[in-house]
Parts: C-alpha cells; sequence; structure tokens
C-alpha cells in the first residue's frame, strides 16, 4: 500500500479506465490520505494495481454504468458483479465486467427468447441478457429459453408468466 509522506496510509478513492499515450488500455488510480489530505494520482496498466487498490472498487465508468440502471436492478446486479469479482480475488470492477457473463462458454440463444429480449426496454436490456446468461451457466445451461426468461422476470420482479 501507498504511505503518505506524513507516516499514513493513502486510501484508494478511484479509478478510471483509459487509453495510454500507445493506445494500450490503462488505469488512473486515485488515492488520497485521510491524515494530511494529501492526493495523489498514477497511471498504470489496465489491472496492473501493485498494492495500489487497498479495497473493492468500481471505477468511474462501471459505476457511471451503474447509476443509469433502475434501483431495483441496480442493487441487484451490484450485489452479484462484487460477488463474482471476490471470487476471482480480484479488487477493481470495470466497465467490462459489466458487459460480460461469468459463463467461460458462449450461452446460445433461443430465436424467441432473442426476440423477446429485443422488446425489453433498452435500459434494461444489456442487464437482462447478462443475468439470464449468467442464471444459464450457474445452471449447467449452455442455451437461454423462452421458460428460463419466464423464471428470471418472476424471480426479479415478482411478475408471473405472461406472454409478450
Amino acid at each position: 500500500m501507498l504511505t503518505c509522506g506524513c507516516g499514513r496510509w493513502m486510501h484508494t478513492e478511484g479509478i478510471e479506465e483509459r487509453a495510454g499515450e500507445s493506445g494500450a488500455p490503462e488505469w488512473f488510480i486515485r488515492s488520497e490520505c485521510k491524515g494530511c489530505g494529501q492526493k495523489i494520482g498514477i497511471d498504470v496498466p489496465e489491472g496492473q494495481t501493485h498494492g495500489l487498490v487497498d479495497r473493492l472498487l468500481w471505477t468511474d465508468e462501471a459505476l457511471h454504468r451503474l447509476d443509469r440502471m433502475p434501483p431495483y436492478l441496480a442493487a441487484l446486479v451490484r450485489e452479484d458483479v462484487e460477488q463474482d469479482v471476490r471470487r476471482q480475488g480480484r479488487r477493481v470492477v470495470t466497465y467490462d465486467t459489466l458487459l460480460h457473463s461469468r459463463a467461460e462458454d458462449r450461452i446460445e440463444w433461443e430465436s424467441e427468447a432473442e426476440w423477446r429480449l429485443e422488446r425489453v426496454p433498452a435500459p434494461v436490456r444489456a442487464m437482462a441478457r447478462i443475468e439470464l446468461e449468467r442464471t444459464a451457466a450457474d445452471r449447467g445451461l449452455s442455451r437461454v429459453t423462452v421458460s428460463l426468461m419466464e423464471e428470471v422476470k418472476a424471480k426479479y420482479f415478482g411478475m408471473g408468466s405472461s406472454k409478450q
């Protein structure tokens, strides 16, 4: 961990995802001393925190995406993503973490399920896709079906089965 000139630990305050001068992805890590108020920032290659991050943090970009979700969905996504990141032994939640499923193999979609997903409102669609693919992967399924969609909808939104 970083130590301030006053002798106290520096606490990570935020992380920005950006492209470096060479175009390679990097993170800008912001830290602050809670004792004297000293603030520093450092650019590091993406994922190479080397003790610079003192707790689980979301990058600014990931937080922005989370903040744009409806509150009931954001709470579910936050819990699931943070649990997954901890399980992997990481401390940073990135924008890509929200966009990619935990599934190592690609989850297929039934054509009717894909059609129904397209009818989900745009602000919720990406997170619905992620949750459906994660649920399928957790159950050992290789395919998202309409019946799985109905189960997930009932679980998260308290809605019974209804044809769209």
